[in-house]
């Protein structure tokens, strides 16, 4: 069982390491990091890079050179962490809020659809819409959540549905943070400056669409789990139920992702793979305790999570508000086919291909040509060329894909340089003033967070372990389904957010070692694995 166990954790880290290190090798040298004049995008960064630059440099080097310097800011930043991040997130949420009050230009694409479906009657039962629920029933439910908001608040703007993605964003963060406090509570300042650095580099909370809005349910049953492995071995009446909710808590927020975003559901896959390959190693599997915590355990996440996907599909399955037909429904391997084309995203002939042919069958068939005539033509090494290329467009871009939709915004993309909504739109706005000092400013935290989390490497933890397991599923989803933009990649942002939180004390150990600066020790009690 030990080799076994300590085999399946070889393989998990060497595609951990091939996959992470593309993903950091062509951040690094992304476009978007380009500072002056870009002649990929057509832009240049202005002096609002220039200052960043130059404050980023000489902050570190007074803190280098000038001892009171260092003092100071370690009594903000490290000593005063919990305040000082705690302020940094209050002003974040209320930069969002003006920017949200500012900026929220209507978009086209697939969130334009459900928005417009949403706001009335009329507008759902129309050709064009039963057409495209018909395609892609998997947004009938949010799209139907989004009507209830309707009803419920009188309120159908653009605006009201990105005040909504802004709370759910925010909830994420919340659900996160709190994941840390369980965890590992000494931390919660580093992931406080993690988040805030994340959420005030984040416009999409202006974009009300599934990747977005499945964060919150992400996060949420991973903080379950934390809750229920923290709670395991206790006994106390009030920690028991807290355990009990938590397991409900874990079942009902699984299947919600699972409606809103199917992709989404990928770490719940490393939580059981990592579960069951700690179990093989532990030296007292069927203690009572142990038996009756598991039944209880499963009976609860199975019962919970079979009561939720049965009201959730009774909901779907019966609503009236979009008439669809469920013969029409895009069968998966079609979003693989599109996936071995191009730049292995979204491809328009196959679409229109989808919206034409009536049957499954003829859909499968069709799909399943088109992915075979690829990857024939492709080769063994054109096909791993082709993996390699699509990783970096998967993951390389620290913006998420930011404009990269066609018809993103329905208005002007080229605002003027009147009024405090233009001139935040000129950062934001594929023709802005400032869309290469944001690109930059986005690459730059991106790649901060993935230097991160490489320089973590140490003692292997099952906490670690599951959340990179969970990263490599969901860089495998997308190498062979449909990718090509890095906006796919929002839906696993909790688990790269916890993974730089929980790599943080482990890569200032590291760096100060390879500097030689001073000993360090480092807190490894937290599920370390021992490798005999």
């Amino acid at each position: 069982m030990r080799r076994f166990y300590n085999f399946s954790h070889t393989v998990i880290n060497v595609f951990w390491r091939v996959l992470f290190f593309l993903t950091l090798f062509f951040a690094l040298i992304s476009p978007n990091i380009i500072i002056g004049d870009n002649d990929t995008f057509g832009t240049s960064t202005t002096m609002v890079t220039t200052i960043l630059v130059i404050a980023i440099v000489v902050i570190l080097v007074m803190n280098y050179a000038y001892p009171r310097i260092h003092e100071w800011l370690f009594d903000i930043l490290i000593t005063h962490q919990i305040l000082t991040a705690g302020i940094m997130l209050i002003l974040v949420v209320i930069a969002q809020v003006l920017f949200v009050t500012y900026v929220h230009p209507e978009a086209g694409f697939d969130a334009g659809a459900l928005h417009y479906a949403a706001i009335s009657a009329e507008n759902a039962k129309e050709p064009n819409m039963t057409a495209y629920y018909s395609l892609y029933p998997n947004n009938l439910l949010t799209t139907l959540f989004m009507h209830w908001l309707t009803e419920i608040s009188g309120l159908t703007s653009w605006q009201f549905f990105d005040y909504v993605t802004l709370v759910l964003v925010d909830l994420s963060a919340t659900f996160n943070l709190l994941s840390v406090a369980i965890v590992k509570r000494k931390l919660l300042g580093t992931a406080m400056y993690i988040h805030c650095a994340w959420l005030a580099l984040f416009p999409s909370i202006i974009m009300p669409y599934t990747d977005a809005w499945v964060l919150p349910f992400v996060s949420l049953f991973l903080l379950c789990y934390f809750i229920m492995k923290k709670l395991a071995s206790s006994n106390t009446l009030i920690n028991q139920i807290f355990f009990a909710l938590s397991a409900i808590g874990f079942g009902v927020s699984v299947v919600l992702t699972y409606f809103v975003k199917p992709s989404a559901i990928v770490p719940v896959i490393a939580i059981v793979i990592i579960e069951l390959l700690s179990w093989l190693v532990q030296k007292k599997h069927f203690t009572m305790h142990k038996v009756i915590l598991t039944l209880a355990m499963l009976t609860l996440v199975g019962g919970s999570a079979g009561l939720t996907y049965k009201v959730a599909n009774n909901k779907t399955q019966n609503q009236t508000y979009i008439n669809i037909d469920k013969s029409l429904a895009i069968p998966p391997i079609h979003f693989m086919a599109m996936g071995v084309y191009g730049e292995g995203g979204y491809d328009t002939k196959q679409a229109v291909e989808m919206s034409i042919l009536r049957t499954k069958k003829e859909k499968t068939s069709y799909s399943i040509k088109m992915l075979t005539k690829r990857l024939k033509k492709l080769g063994p090494f054109g096909y791993i060329k082709f993996l390699i290329m699509k990783q970096r467009n998967n993951t390389a871009d620290g913006t998420f894909a930011w404009l990269k939709e066609g018809h993103f915004f329905r208005e002007n993309q080229k605002p003027s340089n009147k009024g405090i909504s233009n001139k935040i739109k000129n950062y934001v706005f594929l023709y802005g003033r400032h869309i290469a000092d944001f690109r930059f400013a986005a690459q730059l935290w991106w790649i901060t967070l993935l230097i991160i989390i490489a320089l973590g490497f140490g003692p292997r933890s099952d906490l670690i372990q599951l959340l990179r397991l969970s990263l490599v599923g969901g860089f495998m989803f997308l190498l062979l389904f449909e990718g090509g933009r890095s906006r796919y990649l929002i839906q696993y942002l909790p688990c790269i957010l916890l993974l730089g939180t929980f790599s943080f004390e482990r890569t200032v150990a590291n760096i100060k070692r390879l500097f030689g600066w001073y000993e360090f020790k480092v807190d490894e009690s937290e599920n370390v694995i021992e490798n005999k």
